[in-house]
């Protein structure tokens, strides 16, 4: 089965950095696109950014407010995707999810969450 498992999360200060992790299985990493969400207290799940898949040719893409400063990538050897996170922001701080579409199903992991703080 499809699973999803997010690491890397944790408490920063504005301005720091963070590298989230999303291990993948139960399907053909390599051949899917990766994205993650966001979700703050209060709010809708936001889109944060997607990797489209290895063969598929396609770039990268990010919801505006956190383009230049995060960066999504993909190992595919380690079925691994992740979000580096700089210059971060109050306004970051969220439960972070990875997220899968296979077959016209979302897939989701259990979240990380990131809490951004003086």
């Amino acid at each position: 089965q499809v699973q999803l498992v997010e690491s890397g999360g944790g408490l920063v200060q504005p301005g720091g950095s963070l590298r989230l992790s999303c291990a993948a299985s139960g399907f053909t990493f390599s051949s899917r696109g990766m994205s993650w969400y966001r979700q703050a207290p209060g709010t809708e799940r936001e889109y944060v950014a997607r990797i489209p898949s290895t063969s598929s040719g396609g770039s990268t893409s990010y919801v505006d407010s956190v383009k230049d400063r995060f960066t999504i990538s993909r190992d595919n050897a380690k079925n691994t995707v992740y979000l580096q996170m700089n210059t971060l922001k109050p306004t970051d701080t969220a439960v972070y999810y990875c997220s899968v579409l296979i077959s016209g199903r979302r897939y989701w992991g259990q979240g990380t969450q990131v809490i951004v703080s003086s």
